[in-house]
């Protein structure tokens, strides 16, 4: 799927040009890479839009430049602190020939059928919600899929289990990447602190039953002496 996006040429800089940009519903931008930067804008709307498909953020995108199209992936953008406003966008060109490093979703499957959650009462930790990859252009894969099928109480899934598509190797994620953890499936903390409550109530209750026991065996040689 081809993800397509409009600029224009922004004529005007500077931050009163951008604040009076931002006021008239546009965004201001900039595309980097191989070439001279452009300074571009584009409307707000569309790109706020575009922002929240999962697939704008790791595609190599065609960004329309007023009809001349260009291969780039989103770099970086940032948002207003309280508004939802798209204050400035950065775009990088894409050169088909040459493997790129760009981070990507991982969607999480069978969850509810791991033996961990449905029989041992656990619950999955996301370790991680992305992946940094590289390959070339044409290799890059929407999302890559984690199988939770088969993951047991107190078990991970390490990058290393992950079935990466042809052409995709991960990027490195410390001194040892293929044991990177990905997921890994947990007793929750509510259930372990339950288990450690009932179990100091029932040493309390085994403890006071046991000094119950033991009263009337030490008020015995008292009533014999007064005899």
């Amino acid at each position: 799927m081809t993800i397509e996006i409009n600029a224009t040429t922004r004529k005007a800089q500077g931050t009163g040009a951008s604040r009076r940009l931002r006021k008239s519903g546009r965004t201001p931008g900039i595309i980097y890479g191989s070439g001279d930067i452009a300074i571009i804008e584009l409307d707000h709307n569309e790109l706020y839009h575009k922002l929240r498909q999962e697939a704008f953020h790791a595609s190599v995108l065609t960004l329309n430049l007023e009809g001349k199209k260009e291969s780039v992936q989103l770099r970086d953008f940032v948002m207003h602190p309280f508004r939802q406003q798209v204050q400035h966008i950065d775009f990088q060109r894409v050169d088909m020939k040459k493997k790129m490093h760009i981070k990507v979703p991982l969607h999480f499957l069978n969850a509810d059928i791991a033996p961990g959650v449905k029989t041992g009462g656990g619950k999955v930790s996301h370790v991680m919600n992305e992946l940094e990859i590289i390959c070339l252009p044409k290799d890059l894969p929407a999302f890559i899929e984690v199988d939770l099928g088969k993951l047991d109480l107190g078990h991970s899934i390490h990058l290393a289990d992950l079935i990466l598509p042809k052409g995709v190797e991960a990027a490195a994620h410390g001194t040892h990447t293929a044991e990177a953890v990905v997921a890994t499936v947990q007793i929750p903390r509510g259930a372990v602190e339950a288990e450690a409550e009932a179990e100091a109530a029932a040493a309390a209750a085994a403890s006071a039953a046991a000094a119950t026991a033991a009263a009337p065996a030490a008020a015995a040689p008292a009533k014999e002496a007064k005899k």
